[in-house]
Formats: C-alpha cells, structure tokens, sequence
C-alpha cells in the first residue's frame, strides 16, 4: 500500500486524493491520499505532522501553502529546482526525506501538453509568489527569452527578478500602471494572482491588453474558464490552464512516490476530467 498525504492549511476541498487514488486505480496501484489540515501557521506544527507522517510508514506527501518554503528545512536532499526556488511541493519520505518542485515540472509538462515545442519567447507574468517562482523558472527551461514581471508588492517582484538573474537569465520588474502596455508586446501572458478564482473574480489584465501574443496560462483553476482565460481564446491565443498544471504536478509527483511512470499522461488526464465530470469550454 502507498500511503501519501497532504499538508497545509485550509484544504478540505482539495483534489488532490481523488487524482492520486484515481491514478492508483487506472495502473493498479494501491493508494490512500489523507489530508493534514493544520490549525497552526508554524515551523513546529509543519515539523510535527512530517513526523507523524514517517513514523506512521507513509511513502511521501505533498505540501501546499503556507509550508512550502518551510519544508525545504527539514529535508535531507532536494533536487535543482527545489534549490533554485528555496521551495517545495512533493516530499517522498523513504530513505530520507527528498525534495522536489512538482509545480516546475507540471507546468512545464502541462505547457509543452497544449503547446508542444513552440518556445514560450517574452513573457509578461503577473503575480510573484509562490507558484510564480515556479513557473518563472520553468517558462525558461521552455525557451522565455525575456519575462517581464509585475505584482502589487514590488518586493516580492524584485525578489524573484533577481533571484533570476543569479541564474543568467533576462527578467524585469513592470509597474502595476504599465502592465497593459507590457501585455501589448509578448509572446505569452501568465497570471499567477487569485484574480479570477470564483472567491476573487476578475481579470488582472484590461480587455484591449489582450491581442497578439501566441499563448496565455492561468495558474487559477476553479473555475476552469477563467475571465483572463476567456478574453485570451477570444483573440486567438492557446491556452494553457491552471487545471493542467494542477494535473500534471500531481502527474509528477505520482511517479516520484511510486516509481511508475505515467506514459500516456494525455489519456491519463481525459480519463480524470471525464471520471469527476469537470468540463470546459476552452480546453475541449
């Protein structure tokens, strides 16, 4: 049996058991997915639960906000996203405790899905925390030749440019008021805000912001078909939504707690959406 988990706070309705026992059932492999809602936002609570989670025999766990910068402390490896983004997802708990960045992996994996090899070239990028970093770093393993960067706290922006540039690559920070006119001059369109989660409705980008670029992702997935997703189908662009990267982080994160990789991930995915009756009318 693998047992593996979920830690974080405030995630009762998350999907993440029905995706792992599905994936369990289609390759016949025993799951059990638990979830570990902790009431506390602290370094102690996140380091008790991880104990109760290797004492109780368990394969590995996810971790979801707010520890996953926290969780980096208590591993004994992490792998070279985990350490260029001081970040993780995905902790399998035998022989140690191994870190991974599942949402690196599954967004590149969930862009190249939709978009196949067609570089992701300059990208504007709105929104700088957490799953930001990780897409930030992945749009360059995709081939962004430059991203622009903008977010109501310019720290966070700044942070995030610089901690780039450590690494060769060519990024900027774009005011909140100059974000349209960026827009206007992209190849790629990326929000990682809650803006346009059903609790925060809205678009992050002005209407007449969208128009000749290639491709847009949305990190946020409920609903599917978001306004910044909508507006971008309007003109043409190809989506990438934030569904494909909640399935393929999950994809990835499966194959490091079993070991069994997923080869037909696409079927894989027609087959989860189709089992759980979630549909859009851009994704098809």
């Amino acid at each position: 049996m693998i047992k593996l988990g979920l830690i974080g706070i405030s995630i009762s309705q998350s999907r993440a058991p029905s995706l792992h026992t599905t994936l369990g059932e289609m390759f016949n492999i025993p799951v059990t997915y638990e979830l570990f809602d902790l009431s506390e936002n602290t370094p102690e609570a996140f380091e008790a639960t991880l104990k109760q989670l290797i004492d109780q025999g368990y394969t590995g766990t996810n971790v979801t906000f707010p520890f996953k910068q926290v969780a980096t402390g208590y591993t004994s490896s992490v792998n070279t996203a985990v350490e260029k983004m001081g970040a993780t997802n995905t902790l399998r708990l035998q022989g140690g405790v191994a870190a991974f960045n599942t949402d690196y992996t599954g967004f590149i994996r969930g862009y190249r899905g939709r978009c196949g090899d067609q570089p992701a070239g300059k990208v504007l990028m709105i929104g700088a925390g957490g799953v930001g970093r990780a897409v930030a770093f992945g749009l360059f393993e995709l081939g962004a030749t430059e991203l622009l960067v903008c977010d109501m706290n310019v720290a966070s922006a700044e942070s995030l440019v610089q901690a780039l540039a450590a690494y060769g690559y060519k990024a900027s920070v774009v005011a909140h008021a100059d974000v349209a006119d960026a827009a206007r001059g992209v190849d790629g369109l990326v929000n990682c805000t809650p803006v346009g989660h059903y609790k925060t409705p809205g678009n992050p980008l002005p209407l007449d912001a969208f128009g000749g670029q290639r491709w847009a992702f949305d990190a946020v997935y409920t609903p599917l078909d978001t306004e910044f997703l909508i507006a971008a189908a309007d003109k043409g662009l190809q989506i990438v939504s934030g569904f494909d990267l909640f399935f393929y982080q999950g994809v990835d994160a499966f194959e490091i707690f079993t070991g069994f990789k997923v080869e037909d991930d696409q079927a894989a995915l027609r087959h989860f959406m189709k089992k759980f009756d979630i549909q859009s009318k851009l994704l098809g």
